[in-house]
């Protein structure tokens, strides 16, 4: 009988790069310090205010839709989404990372995010998210694109019109329709800015 080594690795990160973190204070303070002194709307439709919205500013930074921007002019894209369950947990530790991914059929959800373990929380209780894979359909929040040729051809005409439009800087996971990770949204958002000028 041969028996064959095996190796096993507990490897729980879920992001494979070789440089990785989470700035300092989060996210939270970084979005805190970029919107001080904005005048921010909340509850508002932009479409439904799109030209009283587009006047106050030389230029638009729009991270929606980017068939919605244009009408579904050519169709609609497709999306994903997903669906979240949060609980608190009367433990310190439920994981013991932030983020679990599950890639078994047997488990519902795709994910168990433990929020603490960001922020190297002291918690002695503990909060988990847990998120499903949902399917997308007008009225739900868009999550990821649906990276096949079909919408590739049909987001490239978007992509198109969306060069000829003078006074708007499209970004991000939906007005770019492609998957990012974070640090690769930051980057693209500073190529953007610097091609602007700014």
């Amino acid at each position: 009988i041969r028996r064959l080594p095996l190796r096993f690795t507990y490897d729980n990160n879920y992001f494979n790069s070789r440089y990785q973190g989470i700035p300092v204070e989060g996210y939270t303070a970084i979005v805190e310090k970029m919107l001080s002194g904005a005048d921010i709307r909340l509850n508002t439709d932009y479409f439904a205010h799109k030209e009283e919205l587009s006047a106050l500013a030389h230029k638009t930074v729009f991270t929606g839709m980017l068939d919605e921007y244009f009408d579904y002019r050519f169709g609609a894209l497709e999306y994903r989404s997903l669906r979240f369950e949060t609980e608190a947990l009367d433990e310190e530790n439920y994981q013991g990372v932030a983020v679990m991914n599950f890639t078994d059929r047997q488990t519902p959800y795709t994910r168990i995010i433990e929020h603490k373990h960001f922020a190297f929380g002291t918690q002695p209780g503990t909060v988990i998210t847990k998120e499903y894979p949902a399917d997308w359909a007008p009225g739900k929040e868009p999550y990821y694109p649906v990276n096949d040729a079909k919408n590739q051809e049909l987001y490239q005409k978007y992509a198109d019109a969306a060069a000829k439009e003078q006074n708007v800087i499209f970004g991000g996971r939906l007005a770019e329709y492609k998957y990012y990770d974070m640090d690769k949204v930051i980057a693209s958002a500073l190529d953007a800015a610097a091609a602007e000028g700014l």
